[in-house]
């Protein structure tokens, strides 16, 4: 199979090359003495890339600190499974699924991957694969951090950085819809988009006075640094920075700081694709790419809004 491959940290993306892999072991999977139960394989027909995966400790090495190189990126999907670990229940071969596959594993950024099936949703017919992988790591981080992590109720008020990226624009639609007061940050640029995907204000972060807005019941960070240790003064009491940069750098003086890393979640993964079958909730894709020119789309010359999805599958 092609997939891309990544053998050298400190290259980053620009280290990427499209080589051939051995398929996965459909036989061994399914067999007693070889298998890694609840495993099964996908075809890949649309993946997903985070801009920062070639920084994390688990693109490189497994899970006993061992070197994985040449280890396949990316670990956001959609596709249809091929074929079912030994013992697998919950998911058949020719179901349409999308979601996240393990950090520690081989990635997306191939024909095939094998993926833990309680890591998968169905993939509903109607929503294209392309949309499946675009939302399958926005909405997760999006819906972790607002309601699991940042408790957001109606009638709140959230601060919403990166507001026409990938995740935060997720985030502004996903916050609208519970009824919250959204609050957008980002480059004067990016004010209509954010004000497109529903927030009722907007900040400009190189011109406009961020402590201008006021106290907010709940910052969601995507850009971590000085704008996050600023945003942490403006979380009144009880409130909650949520971030998904590492560790808070600030932490509001009387309320909570929170950095997470997104999981999984079926059933949050079939909210979401609900919500995209009802025009309740649109994905931000900036850029499309196939597999073969996957290396070039994900080193761009220029900046990209929105998620890059690689097409893997026509």
């Amino acid at each position: 199979m092609k997939a891309i491959v990544v053998t050298d940290q400190a290259a980053g993306t620009a280290g990427m090359k499209l080589v051939e892999r051995p398929d996965p072991d459909a036989a061994r999977l399914a067999s007693l003495a070889g298998a890694s139960y609840g495993d099964v394989i996908v075809e890949v027909h649309a993946s997903g890339f985070t801009g920062n995966e070639l920084e994390w400790p688990s693109t490189w090495t497994d899970r006993l600190g061992r070197d994985r190189t040449p280890s396949i990126p990316g670990h956001e999907l959609a596709g249809v499974v091929t074929a079912l670990g030994y013992g697998t229940t919950g998911l058949s071969v020719g179901q349409r699924v999308f979601g996240l596959t393990d950090w520690t594993r081989d990635g997306t950024l191939a024909e095939q991957v094998v993926v833990e099936a309680r890591n998968l949703a169905p993939l509903p017919g109607d929503v294209d694969f392309t949309v499946g992988a675009g939302v399958a790591m926005t909405g997760l981080t999006a819906w972790q951090g607002l309601f699991e992590h940042g408790r957001l109720q109606a009638g709140q008020s959230v601060l919403v950085h990166g507001t026409a990226g990938a995740v935060g624009s997720i985030a502004t639609q996903l916050a609208r819809e519970a009824g919250a007061y959204i609050i957008g940050t980002g480059r004067a640029a990016h004010r209509q988009t954010a004000l497109d995907f529903g927030a009722h204000e907007f900040v400009d972060l190189d011109h406009d006075a961020l402590e201008d807005i006021g106290r907010v019941d709940l910052v969601f960070d995507v850009l971590g640094g000085d704008v996050q240790k600023r945003s942490a003064g403006l979380v009144r009491a009880g409130g909650t920075l949520v971030t998904v940069t590492g560790p808070p750098e600030a932490r509001p003086a009387d309320g909570l700081a929170v950095d997470f890393v997104v999981v999984s979640v079926p059933a949050q993964l079939g909210e979401i694709a609900q919500r995209v079958r009802d025009g309740r909730l649109r994905t931000n894709i900036g850029k499309v790419a196939t597999l073969d020119n996957a290396v070039a789309a994900l080193n761009p010359t220029e900046r990209v809004t929105g998620k890059t999805i690689i097409h893997v599958r026509p």
